[in-house]
């Protein structure tokens, strides 16, 4: 039998698990571990600046592709706890990635050794599993069991845990018989289905809710064909945006208090039944329950049977993996429409696609500041529908949620539960490292901008390039839109006048010289007239120097964006005033038809 460290060993695994791609920042207690990666050969690891940002590009890593499991590393201490905010933020959003720290030596753990934490149990309620490992000849079964947890069911993020000792220590282990473990995942039986169905047929104005669970099952083309053999209008969530395209005529929009379309909203409130499958009716999505619930039955398909009644009592519950459910519904939708059994929802669909062709919002502005709806407006035009976005939350990921266009799964790239400011730009990095033959294109207020923004020199030193979209009005904007409940405006200015950038006004920091610091290349605009131009220089920036291309976009300081104030899905104010003529919102999916 061949030996090995027990580091070496674990390296061996995640060659053998499908890892090729690795993020971190290494130190004195993970070294042997990074010796073993070294030696071994076959995983490429990207240097991060912070381990935060390097958890947080393990996430846009594993986003990108089916099978990807990002794997983030770090040493002893303040590492972990920095990459808590990476499995939090992976948790909340079903993402498996792996987190691999070092510890102080197992004898001396318990006696507040230098940057000596119980990583495991601060980080286990935010994963499916995290181990500190205190017998070398454990690791190969620990990290066995880690890809297995993070790929059956719910999948989600597991950290485990090495002391440098075990890490040193020599092992048997033969690489060359490694075997993954079987993937377990819950399936729906027919009989579920076939009731779902006949649901689903009994009621006048069906609507399907596609969650991030259709995603991760890489299951979109089963939703749509389902959706076309049943004429069933298709509501994707935030998470699950991308699974339907957004110029299919069965995509009746997203629905919400804050990133949703009026028609979307509309056309939910008019319907009479909801399927909602791979999807955990987050609040953000329903708002007041008994608004969201009332004449309405309901279904949910969830791969996690606890989350089936978590929010409210569905009428009907099945615990299922999302493709394993659509495969099903698939057949059984095919049988019954060749027998002459689906009713016709022609009428339905159609006043649907109705909303959506006159339920618009104006996004033509010629304002001067720019208001943040030109911006998205001319990244509509700038960036086609090949393009991935990655952002995560503020104004700017609200308004681009309701008016930016995505077409393909996978292409919208959000943090959806956690919502950490910071994650934007490592998560783009992960994105773009995943998958560079497509464009990247992140999104951030400048606040989500400048909590990480030291790893835009990631992407200059390892040569990842992507376009950073900043809209800067130098304010905290949703925290400041959401004080106006309160009738304050405090603490949420970023405004002051830069000594070293006077011609900046009281915009502050000087993003365009931060940018260029970190060997990024950088765009400001002040004018709408000239966004066009500015996405199209960016795009050849990032071409020719393959670094991340930051379009900083100067916009009016105060813009209050669409969303309720009551938390009701029925009552969202439209704070700015509505599209009245086609060219209001030029680049709308349809074209205004109506007022």
């Amino acid at each position: 039998m061949p030996r090995m460290t027990a580091a070496r060993a674990a390296v061996e695994i995640l060659k053998r698990e499908g890892v090729d791609t690795a993020f971190g920042v290494p130190g004195a207690a993970i070294n042997p571990f990074y010796a073993a990666l070294k030696a071994a050969g076959g995983i490429q690891h990207t240097l991060a600046r912070h381990v935060e940002g390097a958890s947080h590009m393990a996430e846009g890593y594993t986003r990108t592709a089916p099978g990807n499991i990002g794997v983030c590393i770090g040493t002893s201490g303040p590492a972990g706890t920095d990459m808590i905010t990476g499995l939090y933020s992976a948790t909340g959003d079903s993402i498996p990635i792996l987190c691999i720290t070092g510890q102080a030596p197992t004898a001396v753990i318990h006696k507040e050794d230098f940057q000596a934490v119980d990583i495991a149990a601060i980080a286990a309620p935010v994963t499916k599993s995290a181990t500190t490992v205190l017998e070398a000849a454990q690791v190969p079964g620990v990290f066995q069991k880690a890809f297995h947890l993070m790929r059956s069911g719910r999948p989600g993020p597991v950290l485990i845990d090495l002391p440098v000792d075990v890490q040193l220590a020599e092992i048997e282990f033969d690489p060359e018989t490694y075997e993954p473990l079987p993937v377990w995942k819950p399936a729906a039986t027919r009989r579920q289905i076939e009731k779902a169905l006949a649901m689903m047929c009994a009621a006048e104005r069906p609507l399907i809710v596609a969650g991030g669970g259709v995603i991760n099952a890489d299951a979109a083309d089963l939703l749509v064909e389902f959706a076309e053999l049943t004429g069933t209008p298709v509501v994707p969530t935030l998470m699950g945006w991308g699974a339907i395209p957004d110029d299919h005529d069965l995509n009746a929009g997203m629905v919400g208090l804050q990133t949703s379309h009026r028609y979307g909203n509309a056309t939910f409130l008019e319907s009479d039944f909801v399927l909602g499958i791979g999807n955990r009716w987050a609040n953000r999505h329903t708002g007041r329950i008994d608004v969201y619930t009332e004449g309405r039955t309901f279904v949910h398909v969830d791969i996690e049977p606890t989350q089936i009644g978590r929010i409210f009592a569905p009428d009907y519950g099945i615990a299922s993996d999302a493709g394993a459910a659509l495969r099903l519904f698939v057949d059984v939708a095919a049988e019954r429409k060749a027998a002459g059994e689906l009713p016709d929802r022609g009428a339905w669909a159609a006043s649907a696609r109705e909303r959506k062709a006159t339920l618009h919002r104006r996004t033509h502005f010629d304002d001067i500041p720019i208001k943040p709806q030109r911006v998205y407006e001319e990244m509509n035009r700038a960036f086609g529908p090949e393009t991935r976005y990655v952002t995560t939350i503020g104004l700017s990921q609200i308004a681009g949620a309701q008016m930016l266009h995505v077409y393909r799964p996978r292409h919208w790239i959000n943090c959806g539960q956690a919502g950490p400011l910071g994650w934007t730009v490592p998560a783009a990095l992960g994105v773009a490292k995943a998958d560079p033959q497509t464009p990247v294109v992140a999104l951030s207020g400048d606040y989500d901008f400048q909590f990480m923004i030291e790893e835009l020199a990631v992407g200059a030193q390892h040569r990842i390039p992507y376009v950073h979209v900043l809209v800067n009005n130098s304010y905290l904007g949703l925290i400041r839109q959401a004080q106006r409940a309160f009738d304050i405006d405090f603490q949420v200015n970023l405004e002051f006048e830069n000594v070293n950038s006077p011609e900046l006004g009281v915009y502050g920091v000087d993003h365009v010289k931060v940018a260029e610091g970190l060997g990024c290349k950088a765009i400001r605009v002040t004018d709408p007239a000239g966004l066009g131009a500015a996405f199209e220089q960016a795009k050849k920036l990032a071409a020719e120097y393959r670094v991340p291309v930051v379009v900083e976009a100067i916009l009016e300081r105060v813009t209050n964006i669409a969303m309720s104030v009551t938390n009701d899905i029925g009552n969202v104010v439209e704070f700015e005033e509505l599209a009245t003529e086609p060219g209001h919102a030029p680049t709308e999916i349809l074209p205004l038809t109506g007022p």
